[in-house]
């Protein structure tokens, strides 16, 4: 059985992809759907929708309230790889850039293998004999390097 909040990112992903990349949920509602707390849909949005995986959030409170989330496209208003490129900054941890590489899967930006051979380059088996945070400096480094060259 599905934990509840698989569930809930499945129904909200499901709500997105049939809005062409764009969900305006309220959160109420949301829990009542499930018969959760509202809490439990927050976290819901912050661990699964957040801009490491893609998805940008906007939320408005009070009576006529929303949450918003969209999904960036990839391609579009100066390209998802450009997005990350820029959200990586100095470093990046190893698990932060296995969730890109997961994203650029499910964006079709590159295929299982090239996913495969990206996480394999900047895994700490690799990088195990750089000190932290010298690690994550280079890790960040390769990683850039590789999103420059597929925006090429």
């Amino acid at each position: 059985m599905a934990r509840l909040s698989d569930t809930i990112e499945v129904f909200i992903k499901q709500i997105i992809e049939d809005t062409e990349g764009v969900a305006e949920i309220q959160r109420n509602e949301l829990a009542n759907r499930f018969n959760c707390v509202p809490s439990q849909i927050n976290y819901v949005i912050s661990t699964r929708f957040t801009h490491k995986k893609g998805y940008y959030v906007e939320s408005r409170r009070g009576g006529g309230g929303f949450i918003r989330i969209s999904r960036v496209n990839p391609w579009g208003s100066g390209g998802y790889l450009m997005h990350i490129i820029s959200s990586i900054g100095d470093n990046i941890g190893q698990q932060d850039a296995e969730a890109f590489i997961s994203n650029f899967v499910d964006y079709s930006i590159v295929s299982k293998r090239e996913a495969a051979i990206m996480k394999a380059a900047v895994s700490d088996r690799v990088l195990i004999r750089v000190d932290q945070p010298m690690r994550d400096r280079l890790r960040g480094g390769i990683l850039k390097n590789m999103l420059i060259s597929l925006a090429v």
